[in-house]
This record gives structure tokens, C-alpha cells and sequence, in this order.
């Protein structure tokens, strides 16, 4: 700790020593957010308390300009801090013990300190943490998207940024030690990015257009989300999918083909479409398991010609059925009831 420091340090261990001496287990000194310009002349960062009267403790001011804030911070979001489950992750890595109770307080951080650097260093447990914070994105696009306030829409742009960078760090077995601050520079040094992340994070951040800003940070999840995707789950890793268990799906899902057909023949373009819709969904997802390309039933929807739509479908579904034909799975299927059960 610097010199010039010391006075304030020395007032809040004194003030805790005389009056809150069972009531706080450690005063940690966390600098990593603070300006450069500032270092010299900031001390404490937060404490951790032992009981609720440590509360009288918290205090908030300003010197020579500067504000100040004692603040507590309790041991389970130290633990958070830990599993890297909580947003400042530096409070945790890059705090250092002013003062401490005794000596199992110091220890306990001092243990979590180890978790954190050891949760750092597994990289499906990371890649597991990035990905929460790509949902939480997403939850802020989905209020983004319906928000008409300009300030608000600004606001939400950046902290899906914000949020999106964190994540990539983390996919880097990295945290970002002065938080929001020159991001950019710092992506720029970690080995594995997702496609244009650093663009379009510039973008995003210097486009005036509210509707533009929106589609960008669209395009930042889905590539980011697409980036942990890949480190996931890659290709080189997957077994051999088991075709028998496309062929139960399809035995089972087969009857939404027969529902969007039926709908599509009686000219019923809402049934159609929202029929359309879950079987979309579905054949998306098990496409994808199942390396099948031919997903793609909705983009051929109208709703005044229904024709095409129903061409699309069972040009998919043929597309499913040959899948399994292919690799070696026999559909259970009969021409009639009778011939059910004299098979079983």
C-alpha cells in the first residue's frame, strides 16, 4: 500500500478496532477499478462483516473530490466470487487483506482466493459460467427489442457488450481485472474469439440508429452464443450419433407432419403455421443433433398459398425418413392395424 494511503487505512482499522472489533472479519483493500490517476490516494475497498452491527461501519464520502465507499460485502457473495458466479470477480482475485479478525478469516479468504484461481483453470466450468452470461444477454435484448426510449435502448446495447465480452474472457480461462474498462484492448490479446466480436462491439457502441443498434447486438449473441456452442460441444469429441433414437422421434413427431398436412389441405393457414411452427422447432434441434441440413420448413410459409409451404415439409420429413433408412434403422411401421398385431 502506498504512503500517501496510509491515513485512511489507518482510520478504518482503527475504527474498527475500537468499535466494531467482533463484528468485521477482514477490511480488504481492492484497487483494480479505480483510475490510474487515482491509485495514490484511494485505500480500502469493502469489508467483510461477522454480524449485522457491522452495518454502522458502511460509510460513503468524498475527499479532495474524490468519492469514498466502506462498504460490506458478505461471505456468500465471497463464495459467488468463487464459482464465478458473481459479476465482480476481481473483488475476490485481486483483494488484499488490510486487517483481519483472526487468523481462520484470513484463511477463509485466502482459501477462496484458491478456489477461484482453480475454477479458472477448468475449462468446462468456465465455458458453463460464459454461458449464463450469453442467456442473460439475451433476456436484455428481448426487453431491448419492445423498448422504444433511446437512452434505454443505449443503455441495454451496452451492457449485452459489456455482459458478451465477460463471457468470452471467461472462455479464455480470464476475468476482466479493471472491469469495463479497455475491454477492447484486452480482447484483442485472448487467442479464441467469436466471429467479428471486436467489430461488432465497436459497432454497437458507435452506431446512432436505436433499430440498427439492436440488430447488432443480435448478431453479437448469436455469434457469441455459436462460439461456446463450438467449444462445448466440438466436433472431433462427438460419438457417433445413434440413429435408432431419431428413428423414436420421428415415429413419435411424425403425427405433426400429418397435422401440418391436414391443415394445409383444408386451407387453414393459422392451424398451418402454428402447427408449423413447434414442428420447426423440433426438427431444428434434432436436425442438428443428427447432422441433417434440410431443417428449413418455414421460410417457405404463405399464408394466402399454403401449397408450397406443404412441399417444403415433407421435403424435410423425406429428408428425416431417408437419414434413418440410411443409416441402417428400420422404421415400426404397418400398413394396418391387423398388421400390428400379427407382429405383436
Amino acid at each position: 500500500m502506498n504512503e500517501t494511503n496510509k491515513p485512511l487505512a489507518d482510520w478504518a482499522i482503527e475504527k474498527i478496532e475500537s468499535a466494531y472489533r467482533n463484528d468485521v472479519c477482514l477490511l480488504i483493500e481492492h484497487m483494480t477499478h479505480k483510475l490510474e490517476k487515482d491509485v495514490d490516494v484511494t485505500t480500502f475497498g469493502f469489508y467483510i462483516p461477522a454480524t449485522n452491527r457491522a452495518n454502522g461501519l458502511a460509510k460513503t464520502f468524498i475527499i479532495d473530490g474524490i468519492g469514498h465507499d466502506l462498504f460490506p460485502m458478505s461471505w456468500e457473495r465471497m463464495e459467488g466470487m468463487a464459482d464465478i458466479m458473481d459479476y465482480n470477480t476481481t473483488c475476490l482475485r485481486d483483494g488484499k487483506i488490510l486487517w483481519a479478525r483472526n487468523d481462520e478469516d484470513r484463511q477463509r479468504f485466502v482459501s477462496l482466493q484458491a478456489r477461484l484461481k482453480a475454477n479458472l483453470q477448468n475449462p468446462p466450468y468456465m465455458y458453463e459460467r460464459a454461458a449464463k452470461w450469453v442467456d442473460t444477454a439475451k433476456g436484455i435484448l428481448h426487453e431491448m427489442l419492445l423498448e422504444k426510449r433511446l437512452y434505454k435502448v443505449r443503455e441495454n446495447a451496452g451492457h449485452i457488450c459489456d455482459l458478451l465480452a465477460i463471457a468470452v474472457a471467461y472462455a479464455n480461462l480470464r476475468y476482466f481485472k479493471h472491469g469495463q474498462t479497455s475491454q477492447l484492448l484486452e480482447l484483442s490479446a485472448m487467442k479464441k474469439l467469436p466471429k467479428d466480436f471486436i467489430r461488432l462491439y465497436r459497432d454497437i457502441v458507435e452506431e446512432a440508429s436505436p433499430d440498427a443498434q439492436k440488430q447488432l447486438c443480435a448478431l453479437l449473441i448469436h455469434n457469441t452464443a455459436e462460439f461456446l456452442r463450438m467449444l462445448q460441444n466440438p466436433v472431433t469429441s462427438k460419438s457417433p450419433p445413434d440413429f435408432s433414437e431419431l428413428a423414436n422421434w420421428y415415429q413419435e413427431l411424425c403425427y405433426w407432419w400429418r397435422r401440418v398436412y391436414h391443415w394445409c389441405d383444408a386451407n387453414d393457414h393459422i392451424n398451418a403455421y402454428i402447427w408449423g411452427c413447434g414442428l420447426q422447432g423440433e426438427v431444428e434441434e434434432w436436425g442438428e443433433k443428427f447432422g441433417i441440413a434440410d431443417i428449413d420448413i418455414l421460410s417457405a410459409y404463405n399464408a394466402k398459398d399454403l401449397t408450397g409451404f406443404r412441399k417444403q415439409a415433407e421435403k424435410v420429413e423425406h429428408s428425416f425418413r431417408a437419414a434413418i433408412e440410411k443409416n441402417g434403422v428400420t422404421l415400426d411401421e404397418y400398413k394396418d392395424i391387423e398388421q400390428f398385431l400379427e407382429a405383436n
